[in-house]
């Protein structure tokens, strides 16, 4: 079993077709040292599904960086990825956690829900995020989250916490400094000029 540290900026791939641009900005990304990295691809058809992933999985293979796939277990358990992530419409985590064994990690996302992260945490997943906390670029969503969530859950969840939602380097840093474990990013790294420099500023919020 491969332990793997969840803690710090977690990048989730755009809707990008352009397989070798997402990769090359995915290296960027974990060059200034993204500590995880989601494949999310919500409108890929299953053959470009499939050639990402393993080009994305390959890549966190050589930088020993946890690839994680966003629904998709089947391809998840295929390609032997590290882990699976599942939002509030999808399988369940117990569902999930039993197809994939208790070697994966396995993500949740708990919305503004303090009822679904202990769900979660009590049906095998391995972390729980929190969001959306801003507006975002890419998904549409109430920014209804409440930053104490993440204080709340530090107390009540014995597990690692994602904020996601509109995250950029600025409005992040109350949530780390409220305890926030990880910080999850699409279009502040990959809309970026300079998407390694972006990363490494993520990173530097959790040396403070």
């Amino acid at each position: 079993m491969k332990i793997f540290s969840l803690k710090g900026l977690y990048i989730v791939t755009p809707d990008w077709d352009d397989t070798a641009k997402l990769v090359a900005v995915s290296e960027q990304a974990l060059q200034g040292g993204a500590a995880l990295l989601q494949y999310r691809h919500k409108t890929a058809d299953t053959a470009l599904r499939q050639e990402q992933a393993e080009q994305l999985l390959a890549l966190c293979r050589r930088y020993q960086r946890p690839f994680i796939i966003n629904d998709h277990v089947a391809l998840c358990l295929a390609l032997d990825a590290d882990g699976i992530h599942v939002g509030g419409t999808d399988a369940s985590v117990a569902d999930v956690r039993a197809q994939v064994g208790p070697d994966k990690i396995v993500g949740a996302s708990c919305y503004g829900s303090m009822e679904l992260a202990h769900l979660a945490a009590r049906s095998g997943a391995s972390y729980v995020a929190f969001g959306g906390f801003y507006p975002s670029l890419v998904k549409k969503y109430a920014v209804t989250t409440q930053p104490s969530i993440v204080t709340t859950a530090n107390t009540e969840i014995p597990l690692p916490n994602v904020v996601i939602g509109g995250m950029t380097q600025q409005n992040a840093v109350p949530l780390v400094a409220a305890g926030a474990d990880m910080v999850a990013a699409i279009s502040s790294v990959y809309l970026a000029q300079d998407p390694q420099a972006a990363a490494r500023e993520f990173v530097a919020l959790f040396a403070q």
